[in-house]
């Protein structure tokens, strides 16, 4: 009973995380009005995180799960579907996506636990675009394979900071460009 309600609170928490980055973006999005939304006390919020940024982190690789093609990562996704699941994250959570980029590029620079949680994040998504563009390619040995994906996952990030900028920039016709620039 005890972890439900902890699940349940936890869901609440990342929930109150999600509308309130939409509506007071990422400096007005504090742990009050996070646990004020979320009906729920700071000492229960910091049961569960050890900050808003990681609790803000949590959300948005929620949100980037719900998009996954291959949830259960059994390799079986392509190349298109990781492409596809990008653009999906980026047009439908754009708010998740700019605060990722903002949290990368700034928030990691100070704090070595958000660099690292960022880091690996980016690099089991590299790894996965390197199994996909090998499974499609199976000619590319693993370093060209990994060095392509490498450069395909950092012009993607570029994408959506170029989305950031300007809501009406075509994330998906660049992805898809990029994505036939990588595998041929």
């Amino acid at each position: 009973m005890r972890y439900k309600a902890g699940l349940e609170t936890r869901d609440r928490i990342l929930e109150s995380t999600r509308t309130q980055i939409a509506r007071l973006g990422l400096e007005g999005t504090t742990i009050k009005t996070i646990c004020e939304d979320a009906g729920v006390l700071p000492g229960s919020f910091y049961n569960l995180f050890d900050s808003k940024e990681q609790a803000i982190l949590t959300a948005v690789r929620a949100a980037i799960d719900a998009v996954d093609p291959d949830p259960q990562h059994e390799g079986k996704d392509t190349l298109e579907d990781l492409v596809n699941a990008y653009v999906r994250f980026v047009e439908e959570q754009g708010d998740l996506a700019r605060v990722y980029i903002r949290i990368a590029v700034a928030s990691s620079r100070s704090s070595p636990e958000l660099r690292g949680r960022i880091l690996r994040h980016h690099e089991g998504r590299v790894k996965r675009f390197a199994e996909a563009l090998l499974r499609e390619r199976p000619e590319l040995d693993e370093e060209e394979a990994h060095n392509r994906a490498e450069a395909l996952v950092s012009a993607l990030n570029g994408v959506t900071l170029h989305r950031t900028i300007d809501e009406t920039f075509d994330v998906g016709h660049f992805a898809h460009l990029l994505k036939t620039v990588a595998t041929t």
